[in-house]
């Protein structure tokens, strides 16, 4: 790890945050002024800079307008003794990681250091390139399932039928099969049924001979033809009208079809892999879709979950969408805060990875500082301040966000907030139950029993990963593993 630098005309200043980098094991380099910053940023650079705002010479300002010019991803925090709306907005404006007013918490300015050194590490570590970034971004469970599903279907022609919701990225895992098979050299054409209208959707997928019907002045190649030797994609093919169904049937059994007005068998060379949002089976029981065309289709099924069931890979795909999108208008990417984060993570998210895509698009275009807070977050985002984004996520419909708490059936009021008053009034029963039975430290074990309860419920949350469940918390990693340790939550 390169060392965190820090810079002020104040010698104590250097002095104390030196001392207190070394206790925990951080390297780090102090400065006296800007200028010397400057000079040592030809030829080096830090892990995070910390910086004072009011100097001799350059402001802590002006070096951090200089600093961004040349390493847009380097964290910048900036401490100042005269704590006015003037100076936070101007850091922040100029991309500060965070602003540390003075006099300050050396525990506390030290957390705010680390977790800078966090996420500085984090991204020299995860290349943001969108050169190199893999087409599918995905670390939970549910979606490693569906990278290994990939791997063993990529170099198979067979049928695949994928399912999910809308916006859960059906085109994208569509797209990664054909481009890791045999075909990839090949076309990749996609179509889908509900876009095209009812009457044009035949000459659309098979193509039609000239003279075929009014307007038909050429031969077309239809979707079939212009996918030879690669991969045809048929989107929502739930929606596909019943007489193509029977078309449809055909090709895949025989492998031919014909144009439209055609009387020419054309042999058909192409995969097809199919997505539907809809429920096919009930479609086959209330006789909209053929049973003998969905067994055709249903070879292999791949269900791709929706956002809410791999909460722990909004994080990733945030950072993703904000780089893809300041790539797009070359700007500077947003940086999510800790508490915007948590928010959106506990978000329904009924439109799912799209859903999320359009949100960082509009941070970037929007979001007033270079890192989003919660009220920067739009205002259909942020919905009813009174109601927490973990109860949205538990009510049943996505757009009922007003629902009542007492609407949830009580299955699900383990994920719900509960209500101010109800865990205060059991915690004030408890305090005086041990008052009255003259148990001993009442105010310490209390505490310990909270952090205990908060700490597991995080981990549990987090499925263990201690980093993650920090920044949910909104402490530092030292502390967390500190906690886990003092309270002896190691198993």
């Amino acid at each position: 790890m390169k060392p965190v630098w820090i810079v002020d005309d104040d010698r104590s200043i250097r002095w104390v945050l030196e001392k207190a980098l070394a206790r925990e094991n951080i390297p780090c380099r102090a400065f006296g002024l800007a200028q010397e910053v400057l000079a040592e940023l030809e030829h080096d650079t830090p892990q995070v800079l910390v910086s004072d705002i009011r100097m001799p010479g350059q402001s802590g300002t002006e070096l951090l307008r200089a600093v961004k010019r040349k390493h847009p991803a380097l964290p910048v925090i900036i401490m100042t003794a005269f704590s006015d709306l003037d100076s936070a907005v101007s850091a922040f404006q100029g991309g500060a990681f965070e602003y540390l007013p003075k006099p300050f918490d050396v525990d506390k300015a030290v957390e705010l250091i680390r977790r800078a050194v966090d996420e500085s590490v984090r991204e020299s570590q995860a290349d943001e390139s969108l050169e190199d970034a893999p087409e599918i971004l995905g670390q939970a469970p549910s979606m490693q399932e569906v990278f290994r599903a990939i791997g063993r279907l990529s170099q198979s022609n067979v049928t695949v039928l994928l399912t999910g919701e809308s916006g859960s990225g059906k085109e994208v895992v569509a797209r990664a099969l054909h481009k890791h098979s045999p075909r990839a050299l090949m076309p990749f054409i996609a179509l889908n049924m509900a876009a095209i209208p009812r009457d044009l959707l035949e000459s659309e997928l098979f193509g039609h001979e000239r003279g075929a019907f009014t307007g038909a002045q050429a031969m077309r190649r239809g979707r079939f033809e212009q996918a030879e030797g690669g991969t045809l994609f048929l989107d929502e093919i739930g929606d596909m009208p019943s007489e193509l169904q029977t078309r449809l049937l055909r090709v895949l059994s025989d492998g031919t079809y014909y144009r439209v007005g055609g009387h020419q068998p054309i042999k058909a060379n192409a995969r097809v892999i199919a997505a539907t949002h809809q429920n096919l089976e009930e479609r086959v029981r209330q006789g909209s879709f053929r049973e003998d065309l969905y067994h055709r289709l249903n070879v292999i099924k791949l269900r791709l979950p929706p956002l809410r069931e791999r909460r722990e890979d909004i994080a990733l795909l945030a950072r993703h969408f904000l780089a893809k999108s300041a790539a797009e208008l070359s700007v500077d990417p947003k940086r999510l805060s800790d508490q915007a984060l948590a928010f959106i993570s506990e978000l329904p998210f009924p439109g799912n990875v799209r859903q999320l895509e359009n949100l960082c698009h509009w941070l970037t275009v929007l979001a007033p500082a270079q890192v989003v807070k919660v009220e920067d977050l739009p205002l259909d985002v942020r919905h009813d301040p009174n109601l927490s984004p973990t109860s949205l996520a538990a009510t049943p419909a996505a757009n009922s966000v007003t629902a009542p708490l007492n609407s949830v059936p009580p299955t699900e009021q383990s994920d719900i907030a509960w209500p101010h008053v109800d865990w205060l009034t059991h915690l004030t029963s408890e305090v005086e139950r041990r008052l009255r039975a003259g148990t001993p430290d009442v105010m310490d074990a209390l505490v310990k029993d909270f952090e205990s309860a908060v700490i597991r419920a995080a981990l549990k949350h987090t499925r263990g990963r201690r980093i993650d469940a920090a920044l949910r918390l909104g402490v530092g990693r030292n502390t967390i593993t500190r906690k886990i340790q003092d309270l002896g939550l190691e198993d």
